[in-house]
């Protein structure tokens, strides 16, 4: 007999159940990349983790027979709603078997969660970072990069079945990293370059970026400002951000454009490590950190995780110069693919570059929402 159950974030046992249940669901799926279980213990921690100070979630389990069969947290984003003058939930960390009444119950769950708090419509899947979550929609054949969910084909169907649209789509896409970028692009950088007065910013050490990080985080979310996901993220929550890009950083997949000394534009790409996330197996300890340390030193793909200009920016050509950048570190790397990481389908402008540098698009995440 199956039965949904609330959690306690406050329970040990209840925090590893929410924690374990992916690990076990995905157990032996080669394409999907397990998070550190430690990071993802935080997720549920109401007295370290910034969210809580202004938001408030809670979590819930189907079980049957002792065993867990679904999950997912209802989040209420105030500083979110607040800014988008909205009354919204969020779902996320949804994990389901494939079976739809599983689904059907937590779902049940989530509505009445959000009627019980006057809230008028539910978007997902979110998380406790704003935009921490999305659903794969097409390219199951392929591993999950860096940080992004990998879920089962099902997913779509059982969101959409109980009742949510989608509300957008993000697009990842791969280049080899052997690719030439067409001649006249690079012409184009250089002459704007030359007018437009932009000079590039290039990082030797981490503790070089460490003093750039938090002007390159402020201009990253005014780049972003219009996507449907953002809100102004608190103080706290920017530096959770800054401490695990400086995890995962390596300064010499960073670049910078600068009008005099003010950031207008960047690349953020990272070495993609889920191989070794995968040997790891959500554990730095007693092994883990050295399958995530050889990975890095060693793999093959690098994730370009954002480029972005300041609006008042864009249109101006700034885009070339990024894109001349890109194709500089990747010849002059280890690596011999590129993804990039969720483009906005509705970004036009972000897409054609793209796919003018010769990206192809093979895995899409969608977003849903329903109104109640």
């Amino acid at each position: 007999m199956m039965r949904l159950r609330q959690l306690d974030p406050d329970n040990h046992r209840d925090v590893n159940q929410f924690v374990e249940f992916p690990f076990a669901l995905y157990r032996g799926c080669p394409q999907w990349t397990p998070p550190l279980r430690r990071a993802a213990r935080q997720i549920l921690d109401r007295r370290r983790h910034p969210f809580y100070a202004h938001s408030t979630a809670d979590f819930f389990v189907v079980e049957r027979d002792g065993a867990t069969i679904g999950r997912m947290a209802m989040l209420e984003n105030r500083r979110y709603n607040d800014f988008r003058q909205s009354r919204a939930a969020f779902f996320g960390y949804f994990d389901v078997v494939e079976e739809i009444e599983v689904a059907r119950m937590l779902f049940a769950a989530a509505f009445a969660w959000a009627r019980q708090r006057g809230l008028d419509c539910i978007i997902g899947p979110r998380g406790v970072i704003g935009v921490d979550g999305s659903v794969l929609v097409e390219g199951f054949a392929h591993r999950a990069a860096l940080a992004i969910p990998y879920n089962y084909p099902y997913y779509d169907a059982f969101i959409r079945d109980a009742g949510f649209r989608k509300s957008a789509d993000l697009l990842s896409g791969y280049l080899p990293a052997s690719h030439a970028m067409p001649e006249r692009m690079r012409r184009i950088a250089d002459k704007v370059m030359a007018r437009r007065g932009f000079r590039l910013k290039s990082f030797r050490s981490k503790a070089e970026i460490k003093r750039w990080l938090p002007r390159i985080v402020a201009v990253h979310q005014a780049a972003f400002s219009q996507t449907r996901s953002y809100y102004p993220p608190t103080e706290a929550e920017v530096e959770e951000v800054i401490g695990t890009l400086l995890l995962i950083i390596d300064p010499q997949l960073v670049k910078l454009i600068l009008v005099e000394e003010e950031i207008v534009g960047f690349i953020l790409a990272f070495h993609d490590i889920s191989a070794g996330l995968q040997r790891a197996n959500g554990n730095l300890f007693p092994f883990g950190w050295f399958h995530i340390w050889r990975d890095r030193r060693r793999t093959p793909w690098v994730n370009v995780s954002a480029v972005g200009l300041l609006p008042q920016y864009q249109g101006l050509g700034a885009n070339v110069m990024l894109y001349a950048e890109l194709e500089k570190i990747i010849h002059q790397s280890q690596f011999a693919h590129v993804e990039v990481i969720q483009v906005d389908e509705a970004n036009s402008r972000s897409r054609a570059d793209m796919e003018h540098i010769g990206v192809q698009w093979y895995k899409r995440h969608r977003h849903y929402q329903i109104d109640l």
